[in-house]
């Protein structure tokens, strides 16, 4: 490589990354301006929670950022499986569901969602000695 084009190199490198500082820069800037869906306290308060603490209120909202667009993703991914299990149910039943038109939002499918993201959400196993066990004292026949 001549020196020259080198220069043109790093001439070129450091006015990207001034480009991107500049970006940055403005992204953190808007921070302030906006107003996440999950308000600041929350996010604070499970940051403390896990160890973390800043003052930086930006901070806090690329949080909360962040976690809102998470949420939307799953949400999304969870819609999809909704219609795909919509989709897989035989014709007789859906004839009967389509008068409905809305579609439900299973753990089946809120499960499949967050599974592609690494989460791992299983039921609680439940067991009961009798069939009364769980209900309301005062509903018991014992």
């Amino acid at each position: 490589m001549n020196p020259q084009s080198q220069s043109q190199s790093q001439s070129q490198s450091s006015e990207g990354r001034h480009d991107d500082d500049s970006a940055l820069s403005q992204f953190l800037a808007s921070l302030m301006d906006f107003t996440p869906t999950i308000p600041d306290e929350l996010v604070e308060h499970y940051l403390a929670k896990s160890g973390f603490q800043s003052p930086d209120l930006r901070l806090t909202r690329l949080v909360a950022v962040a976690t809102q667009k998470f949420v939307a993703e799953v949400a999304g991914n969870a819609h999809q499986h909704c219609k795909a299990r919509q989709a897989t149910i035989p014709k007789d039943k859906r004839d009967k569901q389509q008068k409905d038109k809305r579609l439900v939002l299973t753990m089946e499918d809120l499960s499949k969602a967050l599974h592609e993201y690494g989460v791992n959400v299983r039921h609680q196993e439940y067991f009961a000695d009798s069939p009364s066990t769980g209900m309301d004292p005062a509903t018991r026949d014992e």
